[in-house]
């Protein structure tokens, strides 16, 4: 009797306690990513970016909040969130309080798909399916039914009370110790709410830097940002596949970039150029999945340096 049960006993006990691990221990194990980028001038000041993404903010969370506070004691020079704020339609001014003192400096903003809609059930090995038929968000898949709308011009109203610059399909800039920063930014393209033609044309002239921004980083995306010469891209959206297989990765994207690119700093070429990609993992996930596995959350101080000469 023991031989015969013992091995479906066996892989029944480290199933649960590997879901054990991933919904109790590293759900909350917040980590800080550090990635240096070389896109200034030759012997320029480094510019020190905290990009926060995928809060996904739940109410209750008060590990969460405490935690994207303490991001402030890193005095960075400017934030960068790059969407999904929410996971509940009540979570707003949890949400504000966790942001509260990062909205101290300057910053940008994009949203993403779960900044305008509340999350719905479903199977997570539809992501899977998705992947292997070619189909991810709005992006060949019917448009969503009876979805909750989130408050997000609540958000959009407090961020850009706070000076946050809001890149939803449009260009902005921040002033920092007397240098032009120039930012270029999309809606959500998982969403289908991304509107390149209003802010073709590529980097300014007169700026520093310039830096696209973007939710989901989608090809379509990539290769117009990179074709128009932008040094670099932040985006968000993937979770770093979420649910990863250790000394593997990810299995999924979320989206249709490849399972190479799904966290941290790589790079994209199109057309002859190449830009720095930053794909933050992000510190949250759906209401409806509250598990990480070997992929702890995250958020990440990008340092920015001279390019060698």
């Amino acid at each position: 009797m023991r031989a015969r049960y013992g091995i479906p006993l066996g892989i029944t006990a480290v199933g649960a306690a590997g879901l054990a691990y991933a919904a109790g221990f590293e759900v909350r194990s917040f980590r800080l990513r550090r990635v240096t980028v070389p896109v200034l001038e030759p012997g320029a000041r480094p510019l020190r970016v905290l990009q926060v993404s995928d809060i996904h903010m739940v109410s209750g969370q008060r590990k969460k909040r405490a935690w994207l506070q303490s991001l402030a004691g890193l005095r960075p020079d400017f934030v960068v969130n790059t969407g999904d704020n929410l996971s509940d339609p009540e979570g707003v001014p949890e949400v504000l309080d966790a942001l509260g003192p990062l909205m101290e400096f300057p910053g940008v903003y994009v949203f993403g798909s779960n900044d305008y809609y509340g999350p719905k059930l479903r199977n997570p090995a539809r992501y899977l399916f998705e992947k292997a038929q070619g189909r991810h968000g709005l992006n060949g898949n019917a448009p969503a039914q009876g979805v909750v709308h989130n408050p997000w011009e609540d958000l959009r109203d407090a961020f850009d009370s706070a000076g946050w610059v809001n890149l939803t399909n449009t260009r902005g800039r921040l002033k920092l110790d007397g240098r032009e920063l120039a930012f270029t930014g999309l809606d959500d393209p998982h969403i289908k709410r991304d509107r390149y033609a209003k802010v073709a044309g590529g980097p300014e002239t007169d700026a520093d830097l310039s830096i696209a921004v973007v939710h989901a980083p989608y090809l379509r995306s990539l290769e117009a940002f990179t074709t128009d010469g932008y040094p670099l891209i932040l985006a968000g959206h993937t979770h770093g596949g979420q649910l990863c297989v250790p000394f593997y990765g990810a299995l999924v994207t979320n989206c249709d970039l490849d399972t190479d690119r799904v966290k941290g700093l790589s790079t994209h070429t199109a057309d002859g150029n190449r830009a720095y990609l930053h794909v933050s993992a992000g510190c949250g996930t759906n209401r409806y999945t509250p598990v990480r596995f070997a992929c702890p959350p995250e958020a990440t101080l990008l340092t920015l340096v001279g390019r060698q000469s």
